[in-house]
């Protein structure tokens, strides 16, 4: 199971928001680049950025400290936030991010998604983000009437990497990861899917490994690690066990 330390930009900040509210944010890092040679030193694999301006605008507005990130370390990037056409996903790719993650376009405009597996085979995944166990878009501004589930069976032909998962009502809030959700969807589905929302100990971390085999290939970590609940070493132990 691969940790994704998670790098959320406001701003050009890095901040954490309580169950994605703009004005709840709160700023743990002026340096973004910084804080990815950061995750890159205490041996994660993978960093997951979501350009958060980006997600209600539409489109990109944290670029340049996108492009810090990505010139500051050789950790795989997986980067999500405002990303909804080609032209955007084929400009994020060709600058070295590894992986675009497609939220709001997924709902809005599915062949989009199609669109963009055929043309980066295994560089999209499909960020599935549910209030009740209803998608939310436009930066969880708004909720659809589209269940998780539903979504997720959407695209199980298309080639996409992987789900992620977040279930709003936990992220950034400490309350514990959405474990059963999580393992109910990925037991429905063959695509891998990657939790986020809540992580907030190393006992989440144990109950989603414990769940591994029903394709939670992964989770992202945000809080926990920023205010020292979870120490990265311990969870990157556990995590790989």
């Amino acid at each position: 199971m691969i940790i994704y330390p998670a790098i959320d930009l406001k701003d050009g900040v890095c901040v954490r928001l309580v169950r994605g509210e703009m004005d709840e944010a709160t700023v743990f890092n002026v340096d973004p680049a910084d804080q990815a040679r950061a995750f890159a030193e205490q041996g994660f694999a993978w960093v997951h950025v979501v350009d958060l301006n980006g997600a209600f605008a539409g489109h990109t507005v944290n670029g340049e400290a996108v492009d810090r990130i990505l010139a500051a370390t050789d950790l795989p990037v997986q980067l999500g936030g405002g990303i909804r056409s080609l032209d955007a996903i084929d400009f994020w790719l060709d600058k070295g991010v590894a992986r675009v993650v497609l939220g709001t376009a997924a709902v809005k405009q599915p062949s989009l998604v199609r669109q963009a597996c055929e043309r980066h085979p295994g560089r999209i995944a499909v960020g599935i983000d549910a209030r009740d166990g209803f998608v939310a878009v436009e930066g969880w501004a708004e909720t659809s009437a589209v269940k998780a589930l539903d979504l997720a069976l959407k695209f199980e032909d298309a080639g996409v990497s992987a789900i992620i998962y977040t279930d709003i009502n936990r992220d950034g809030a400490m309350g514990g990861v959405n474990v059963d959700a999580t393992a109910d969807l990925a037991f429905q589905i063959t695509t891998p899917v990657i939790a986020s929302g809540g992580v907030s100990s190393l006992h989440d971390l144990e109950a989603l490994k414990r769940e591994e085999k029903a394709g939670i290939a992964g989770v992202i970590v945000g809080r926990a690690f920023y205010d020292g609940r979870i120490d990265p070493a311990a969870a990157l132990a556990l995590c790989a066990r």
